[in-house]
């Protein structure tokens, strides 16, 4: 894969978990335990798809 594509996919990736994480902050703040959980387990995942691009 080429730099750049690499780059552009990180950067997706990284506005993805930046968003999920605002997400997972509301959820607490709503106290909506399941609904952080599921949001939680989400970032996780971009967060290793974004390890695994850089």
């Amino acid at each position: 894969m080429n730099t750049s594509l690499k780059q552009s996919q990180a950067d997706i990736l990284s506005r993805l978990y930046d968003m999920k994480c605002r997400q997972v902050e509301h959820a607490l703040q709503q106290g909506n335990s399941l609904r952080c959980q599921v949001l939680q387990a989400e970032a996780e995942a971009i967060s290793n798809a974004l390890k695994s691009v850089r």
